[in-house]
């Protein structure tokens, strides 16, 4: 396994804080809550400023990294998202994007969170996004990093911990490689402030208030919760294991569906019946517009094509369209076997009867037709693709095959 594999699952196990699942029996009830924390908060004591000093350094790195997404009008929506379910000190809190393209996000002790692009490629829409987003804030409303912390202080040297997080501040790489490991690194840190199942079953029940409060439905973040059980499986099977909980959001608790339930049943406390909920779907795709197709491509390179496959499908529920018919394409198209391709084939040419159809579906029909013997049809379509991208890379040789 290579440092960059071991650094993504670092990644990973250290981010799984923010999101591990608690049991039915420990489900909290969503009006019990009160934050702890409101507008302008700073720390009260020596621990807590002592922690909030270390942390700011953190965010200095975090903001200072290559793999943020620095999209002005992406950071905006997201920054407005969090305005929205934030809570009472949503105007103190931070959110950053750093392009990694696993389902995950974290918050940190000082009210600043970092969200990883593969979480917004499985959203369906706002209010999934909105309900991740709440759940994070609950964990800085009622001060968990805090509580862990000092419960975790008691157990082991927490402050060699934190003095690594100190020196981690200066020597990028400037490459993504590098980024990546520094990020690892954070996410290592943040098992020092791993949540009981306790703290995780309160910022569930806060988390979907916050986005009942703001008009979503609270069953959006049950919803996401199912998704994302369901896709680990689908990956698990395709690659013929278990499910892999040393890898997954799941590695610190053996039944997420208990999770799912504690969700749907909060969210049934909180509906109100006949009230319509915002999706805001129209206003998601919008805000994301600008970078979704480098998030599949990011998906569709990590060569998971089960958890691949689910997403495609799972976003199609709300309509199949020209973008998802050519990844679901690309998907088939990197699997072995003929009866894989002859499947790629099939949705490249689907997705170009839709306007919204990239140019790499034009492409990629056109190369299939060439294979199938049509070669005036494919030569028609590689025509479309050059029309789309002249400046392609691969424009050149396209050219030579139409000739030829």
């Amino acid at each position: 396994m290579s440092g960059l594999d071991l650094s993504r699952r670092a990644m990973l196990a250290g981010g799984a804080a923010a999101l591990v699942v608690s049991p039915a029996s420990a489900r909290i009830a969503p009006s019990s809550l009160k934050p702890l924390v409101g507008p302008g908060y700073r720390p009260v004591d020596t621990d807590e400023k002592g922690l909030w000093q270390q942390m700011e350094r953190v965010e200095e790195e975090v903001a200072g990294s290559n793999l943020l997404i620095r999209d002005p009008a992406l950071n905006t929506y997201l920054q407005g998202l969090i305005g929205k379910v934030g809570g009472p000190a949503a105007k103190d809190m931070r959110i950053y994007l750093a392009r990694v393209p696993e389902f995950n996000a974290m918050m940190f002790p000082t009210g600043f969170t970092v969200f990883f692009s593969g979480l917004l490629l499985r959203m369906r829409d706002e209010a999934q996004l909105a309900g991740v987003i709440a759940h994070e804030s609950s964990h800085f409303l009622l001060k968990h990093q805090l509580r862990s912390w000092r419960d975790m202080k008691r157990k082991t040297n927490i402050f060699a911990g934190l003095a690594m997080v100190a020196g981690m501040a200066g020597g990028a790489t400037g490459t993504y490689t590098g980024d990546l490991v520094r990020l690892a690194e954070l996410g290592t840190v943040l098992t020092l402030f791993r949540y009981s199942r306790q703290l995780e079953a309160e910022a569930d029940a806060m988390g979907v208030k916050l986005i009942a409060e703001a008009g979503y439905a609270p069953m959006s973040m049950s919803d996401t919760w199912g998704q994302l059980i369901t896709e680990l499986e689908w990956s698990a099977k395709e690659r013929r294991k278990r499910v892999d909980r040393g890898y997954s959001l799941f590695s610190t608790h053996p039944a997420p569906r208990e999770r799912l339930q504690d969700l749907a049943v909060s969210a049934q406390e909180l509906t109100v019946p006949g009230r319509s909920y915002d999706r805001g779907r129209d206003r998601y795709l919008q805000a994301i517009a600008p970078i979704r197709a480098s998030l599949f491509d990011d998906q569709v390179k990590l060569n998971d094509p089960g958890a691949s496959q689910y997403i495609v499908e799972t976003l199609a529920r709300d309509g199949w369209n020209g973008t998802l018919l050519f990844y679901r394409g690309e998907i088939f198209r990197l699997r072995d076997g003929i009866q894989n391709q002859q499947a790629a084939a099939l949705n490249y040419a689907e997705a170009v009867k839709y306007p919204d159809a990239p140019a790499d579906a034009w492409r990629w029909h056109g190369v299939m037709l060439m294979k199938q013997g049509r070669a005036a049809e494919g030569r028609t379509a590689l025509q479309r693709y050059l029309a789309m991208a002249p400046g392609a890379p691969d424009a050149p040789f396209v050219r030579q095959m139409i000739q030829g």
